[in-house]
């Protein structure tokens, strides 16, 4: 907050550490308001995978690297007002779809349905089929943009649009296998709401 407040040269890296902070723990947050049962200290997302800690490391690196050699380029207050902008546009959305659907939002991939599984398809459901992925990852490429890291900004969308893509597959299987047909109408009628990811292919 001091960093973000101030004006010095790290200003940018201050709204960027907010963001990071709020975001994890938001994710704890909702979980809590939502999903208690569900309940853990992996609700933050710290610890979400190998990958995503390298991610951010690496941003870091290329944040200080290039401070250092092109102090210039982290000083672009517009493009990093363009980036926090996208912080905030892709956490509202993300958190949106996390109260929308209630206890039927986990963050692991679930193989058996309950009891009090049920398909969501109002709020933010009605615009994509999957708007806590879209969130997450315009919200990914957004700090990155925050920062002025150019080779990250494309890292992280590559990495992100990857992972989502073959997510969305993974998860769109086992929602067809919950839903059946009443899935797959949802699915010809909302997009995924992400670049050129259509989700799992059904044979007809």
């Amino acid at each position: 907050l001091l960093l973000s407040a101030g004006r010095s040269a790290w200003r940018h890296f201050g709204w960027y550490m907010c963001s990071l902070s709020l975001f994890h723990y938001s994710e704890y947050l909702v979980t809590a308001i939502n999903n208690p049962r569900s309940l853990s200290l992996d609700s933050f997302l710290l610890n979400h995978s190998f990958e995503y800690n390298l991610a951010a490391l690496s941003s870091w690196v290329e944040f200080t690297l290039e401070k250092l050699l092109f102090p210039e380029l982290k000083q672009i207050t517009w493009l990093s007002t363009v980036g926090l902008l996208m912080v905030i546009f892709g956490d509202c959305l993300r958190k949106a779809a996390m109260l929308t659907a209630g206890s039927n939002f986990n963050h692991i991939v679930q193989n058996e349905k309950s009891d009090t599984h049920t398909l969501v398809t109002s709020g933010v459901y009605g615009w994509f089929r999957h708007p806590s992925y879209v969130g997450w990852f315009y919200w990914s490429i957004g700090t990155q943009v925050l920062l002025c890291n150019p080779i990250c900004v494309v890292g992280y969308a590559l990495a992100s649009w990857r992972f989502f893509r073959e997510r969305i597959e993974e998860e769109e299987i086992t929602l067809i296998h919950f839903f059946g047909e009443e899935y797959l109408e949802y699915k010809r009628k909302v997009p995924s709401g992400l670049p050129f990811i259509k989700g799992v292919k059904v044979e007809l």
